[in-house]
């Protein structure tokens, strides 16, 4: 009789042999007495053929049927039910009674399709395969019984096609469709779906199942274009951002499996741009446009629109790039200072003008809302001559035509602030300020280019006074003293906000024509007598 004693059986049998399928299995014959006569293994080569379509030995085809991959079965077959009376001339005697050590490799119907058994799905799947996408996956491809042939691991890069279109085995590019980003999948393929009779030539056999373990790291369509997520957008947005204008922002720039290869953050300094110039790559130039100050926005870019076919660095190719931005300022190189009066005193007449002495406090900020610096919190007000470049010159712009107690904002561009280089640990470059200002006490200044006047008649014989010891010299010990006897007594007036000395020695050295530190009655002229001179000489 037909004796079977299974001497491996794997835990895991989701499909045993039925008559009419197909297998591929590895064996040894042998007779009785131990006699090798024949084994797959010296051929280097697994034994393919249907089962229970008389194609093998009666014997063998029954002891097959029942058999899982993986499966290893010791068979005594008699005569009957091998190669009866006859045997076979010259390698099986008559009678013969033959043994055979069997271990199922594969198996298969004609009638099988693929297989596809997910074993991780993301909770979120925005997207899945279609045909004509592109897609980026890894996978390990082994045969039924878990021989390893092929890891795109192995060679530390994904494997990178089309789907749909023939690029890949047909099993494939059926057991790929329906995946999301992220999902992880069993494909298995039948030979017919896979390299057929033939197998690849190389390490695919001929006949053989294939087992793909994936996983979709990356997805596209040639015809897609940017896709935007709004996570975060201000209730209040005055202004988008258009082409031509100047971004900072931060960002996180992951693939769609979540790997990052990019961070604005962990350089500790943001990304600054024009937008629509062609400076950045074309799908962050179109993510950026129409975006507030203090949004937060996720853009989404096809690698056509990104690195394209060859990426870059930590890119690799093809790949679809996914960046997390927070927009924290922008401008345009044609803005002016933007003022905005929160309050003015009704008893407005006096404005602050060029030269005047300006006392005020502010708190500065950027845009996003980060305080740079506050008067207040210094406990001492902020004083400056308006229009002396003792400031930027946003400032200088934003304190013009303000009254004592009155509030504003004024908002500075960087090219009218601090430009492209900021303040090393205080500004960052190319950041626009927001100053909110009350100015608490103005001070008069002179008229354009006077640092003296004189608040009644002056003496026609000035010189002489400035002289005080008549010897035809004034010295600026002379000259200083006169000065400050008549602001003290109220006959002249200093223009304010300006250190005495400093006003003094230069008004000194203005008068001392020949520079030999004296001031003769020859070279001695008022500011409107060095006008009238002037006029008669043109």
């Amino acid at each position: 009789e037909l004796s079977i004693e299974r001497r491996f059986v794997p835990e895991s049998c989701p499909r045993a042999v039925r008559p009419g399928d197909f297998v591929r299995y590895h064996y040894l014959g042998a007779f009785p007495d131990g006699t090798r006569f024949d084994s797959s293994y010296d051929r280097g080569s697994t034994f393919n053929v249907f089962v229970g379509k008389g194609q093998l030995i009666a014997g063998m085809d029954q002891a097959l049927v029942g058999m899982c991959v993986n499966e290893r079965r010791y068979v005594k077959i008699p005569p009957k039910l091998a190669y009866g009376s006859e045997g076979v001339p010259g390698v099986i005697p008559p009678d013969a009674v033959l043994h055979f050590d069997v271990l199922l490799i594969d198996l298969w119907n004609s009638e099988d399709e693929v297989q596809v058994q997910t074993y991780f799905k993301p909770e979120k799947c925005p997207r899945t395969v279609q045909v004509s996408d592109f897609v980026r996956y890894h996978y390990n491809g082994t045969f039924l019984d878990g021989t390893l042939f092929d890891s795109s691991h192995n060679r530390m890069r994904t494997y990178d096609t089309y789907v749909g279109i023939g690029w890949l085995i047909p099993g494939m590019d059926q057991g790929l469709l329906g995946m999301c980003v992220g999902e992880k999948r069993i494909i298995t393929i039948p030979p017919f779906l896979a390299y057929g009779e033939d197998g690849d030539g190389k390490e695919i056999p001929g006949q053989a199942s294939l087992v793909f373990d994936v996983v979709l790291l990356d997805l596209h369509n040639p015809k897609d274009g940017i896709a935007i997520e709004n996570q975060l957008v201000p209730e209040s947005c005055e202004r988008r951002s258009q082409t031509g204008d100047f971004l900072r922002y931060h960002y996180n720039g992951t693939l769609l499996d979540g790997t990052l290869f990019d961070s604005s953050y962990s350089r500790n300094r943001t990304y600054d741009t024009y937008v629509g110039k062609g400076y950045v790559i074309a799908g962050m130039d179109e993510g950026l446009l129409g975006v507030c100050t203090g949004e937060k926005r996720r853009i989404i870019i096809p690698p056509h629109l990104g690195y394209g076919e060859e990426g870059r660095g930590k890119i690799p190719g093809s790949a679809v790039l996914v960046f997390d931005i927070h927009v924290v300022d922008f401008h345009n190189p044609s803005d002016s200072v933007s003022i905005t009066v929160h309050y003015k005193p009704s008893n407005c007449t006096v404005l602050s003008k060029k030269g005047d002495y300006l006392k005020y406090h502010y708190n500065a900020s950027l845009l996003d809302g980060t305080l740079l610096d506050s008067t207040h919190s210094l406990g001492k007000t902020y004083n400056i001559v308006l229009g002396s470049g003792q400031v930027v010159l946003g400032m200088d712009m934003g304190l013009q035509d303000m009254c004592v107690g009155e509030r504003r904002t004024v908002v500075i561009p960087p090219h009218l602030g601090y430009g492209e280089d900021g303040v090393e640990g205080e500004v960052p470059g190319s950041a626009v300020l927001v100053f909110d200002i009350e100015l608490l006490e103005l001070v008069s200044g002179l008229p354009e280019g006077y640092m003296f006047v004189w608040n009644g008649e002056v003496s026609p014989n000035l010189f002489e006074e400035i002289d005080q010891n008549h010897d035809g010299e004034v010295l600026l010990e002379e000259f200083s003293e006169y000065i400050q006897t008549q602001v003290e007594t109220g006959k002249g007036k200093l223009a304010p906000g300006f250190d005495f000395e400093m006003i003094v020695k230069n008004m000194f050295t203005n008068q001392d024509r020949d520079g030999n530190g004296k001031v003769t009655a020859e070279e001695f002229k008022l500011k409107d007598q060095e006008a009238k001179e002037e006029h008669d000489e043109l």
